[in-house]
């Protein structure tokens, strides 16, 4: 049987969780996920686990944050002047919302913290600072 290697296009099912168990994504009830390997289009850790299965290979993979999401930058979380936020803004914990760049991007954003004189915005990934575990089948390589 054919084997998957770098360069290849893949479709896999997954199940994304964190240590504890709790899932943070999933294709159950989706078609599978197509992409490239090798070509940086998925976290490098799921990335390099794929070379080497054949199509109907099912693999758990423990991928550590540095090889997922990164770590946790705090650079990424800035506290903000209350007054600079519109009053329509929701402003409770967990809260996502999108930033501008200077060079126009938009950037999502979470707030982390909120008191009376500043809201502290985190843009860290969600999944930043977090080992996670994948549970993969390969569906077919094209």
């Amino acid at each position: 049987m054919t084997q998957v290697k770098s360069g290849d296009t893949v479709a896999i099912h997954y199940t994304g969780t964190l240590l504890d168990g709790s899932t943070f994504d999933s294709s159950a009830g989706r078609d599978p996920l197509e992409f490239v390997v090798g070509s940086g289009q998925i976290i490098p850790g799921l990335d390099v686990a794929l070379p080497g299965m054949e199509v109907g290979d099912k693999k758990v993979v423990k991928i550590a944050s540095e090889d997922a999401y990164g770590p946790l930058n705090p650079e990424m979380r800035q506290a903000v002047p209350r007054e600079g936020i519109p009053a329509d803004i929701p402003l409770e914990v967990g809260t996502q919302l999108q930033m501008q760049t200077p060079d126009g991007q938009a950037m999502p954003v979470m707030v982390v913290e909120v008191d009376d004189a500043t809201v502290t915005l985190d843009a860290n990934h969600p999944l930043a600072g977090k080992d996670l575990q994948f549970d993969i089948e390969l569906m077919k390589i094209a």
